[in-house]
């Protein structure tokens, strides 16, 4: 890997007799990991059997290669995440019930950690600005089993219009320059310049205005970056400690080979030892700096009622009489202690809306909550995501896979069975992982595994 000169001469500079030994671990391979899935039926035994060792400063944190074709993947019981990356969700900590914001969420990594903190109760809502990114982002929660999820794709200044002072925790993981990420994506150090770190400062500034004001009284704001840049590190966290006087730093309680911040690289304020630094010649991992704040008393805010987005780019439809009635219909035979928060429908897609109606009004929303199915001519059809968040003992009508099977089920092909059931739709189980819904007749299973998700 050639860094660029200026990047060399920036860091030789900063990390003085540090220097030699942090720009060798840029030299060096990057490690892998992943995190098993707490909100699912049992551990992942499969895959932490090739795992090359745990990572101490998270529970639910291995070290090691993921098999993306693998039972455990495809049915989200472990999600491929880089180590130090996994840090930041222990330190955003969200509790169950609370309500949290994901500003910068994509591809979703950090976001479904969250989720499982919260033991899906509560209203984590997830943004990312970019469409094609948020779609991957609501994938990717869908798979790993999120209920009380939604996902946007709107700009922060956009989304603070909708959540004044709504949210007790948030998470900015801001877009940033990726220096901590050289060795792991090689492709950024093009896009590097000696400018570019405060160009990334200036964008991270106005994304955190944003996020102030969605911030109650009293919250938790975690502020992250991959970027070794002071620029947008210390910096960035000197500029909300004087823009925002009620802020104050939480100290960060840190693992072995974590460092603390570095005030001589900001203004010299003693408190931004509180952060944390993640180098990877400290660390199995990439580089990461991590601030918690929390906000302090409320000052008196202007009550005058907030103008709506006039453009409406969702509108909130309720499911009639008859939808009503087949979706009832399925949950007493499959799901019958299954309680909605309350159904709405994107054209003919029934969710479980888990927020307040007003609040995705006027919003890009591409996961208005759990994906509950899609009505067709006098029929309901229970959607893959609705499969993925539950639990085999919580159907009433299960069918036992086996590997064999569920690699014909994947694979998009009719699977027979010999056991005598009665007609109907069935949850799908392999080895305690809960796989899709499947319609028997007979002694078939009719495959509804998506199309776009098989191989």
């Amino acid at each position: 890997m050639q860094l660029p000169n200026e990047f060399v001469t920036k860091y030789k500079k900063l990390m003085g007799a540090e220097a030699d030994e942090f720009l060798s671990a840029l030299a060096q391979s990057s490690y892998s990991g992943f995190r098993e899935n707490p909100l699912k039926n049992g551990q992942p035994v499969a895959t932490i059997e090739k795992a090359t060792g745990k990572v101490p400063y998270v529970p639910t944190g291995y070290y090691g290669q993921v098999n993306g074709k693998s039972l455990d993947h495809v049915t989200g019981w472990v999600y491929s995440q880089e180590p130090s990356a996994m840090f930041v969700g222990e330190v955003v900590n969200p509790q169950a019930g609370e309500r949290v914001l994901d500003l910068c969420a994509a591809p979703g990594g950090k976001t479904t950690h969250l989720i499982a903190k919260m033991n899906n109760q509560g209203l984590l809502v997830a943004n990312e600005i970019f469409p094609k990114r948020a779609k991957i982002l609501a994938e990717n929660l869908e798979r790993w089993g999120a209920k009380n999820a939604v996902v946007t794709s709107e700009s922060p200044a956009d989304l603070e219009k909708q959540f004044p002072q709504y949210f007790d925790r948030i998470l900015v993981d801001a877009p940033c320059s990726g220096e901590g990420m050289f060795r792991k994506e090689p492709a950024g150090i093009e896009y590097w310049s000696p400018e570019y770190p405060a160009e990334c400062a200036n964008r991270q500034q106005k994304i955190l205005a944003s996020a102030m004001k969605m911030l109650k009284p009293g919250g938790t704001l975690v502020y992250s970056t991959c970027t070794f840049a002071p620029e947008e590190d210390e910096q960035n966290i000197s500029w909300l400690l004087n823009n925002y006087p009620d802020l104050k730093l939480i100290p960060i309680k840190k693992a072995s080979g974590m460092d603390d911040g570095r005030p001589e690289w900001a203004d010299g304020n003693e408190e931004l030892k509180k952060t944390v630094r993640l180098f990877p010649h400290h660390l199995k991992g990439e580089g990461h700096f991590i601030a918690k704040l929390v906000n302090g008393e409320p000052k008196p805010t202007d009550k005058k009622r907030k103008k709506k987005n006039k453009q409406k780019k969702q509108s909130i439809v309720k499911p009639d009489k008859e939808q009503v009635k087949l979706f009832n219909q399925f949950i007493t035979s499959v799901f019958p202690d299954y309680q909605p928060h309350q159904l709405i429908l994107f054209g003919d897609q029934l969710y479980d809306l888990p927020l307040e109606e007003d609040k995705i009004e006027g919003l890009n929303v591409l996961r208005p909550g759990l994906h509950l199915g899609t009505f067709k001519k006098n029929r309901f059809e229970p959607a893959l995501a609705w499969a993925l968040a539950s639990l085999p003992q919580e159907a009433n009508q299960v069918i036992e896979l086996s590997q064999e099977q569920w690699h014909q089920y994947v694979h998009g092909d009719v699977i027979n069975i010999d056991a005598d059931l009665p007609n109907g739709w069935y949850l799908l189980v392999c080895e305690e992982h809960t796989a899709g819904f499947g319609k028997l007749v007979g002694k078939t299973i009719k495959n509804f595994y998506p199309k776009g998700l098989r191989f």
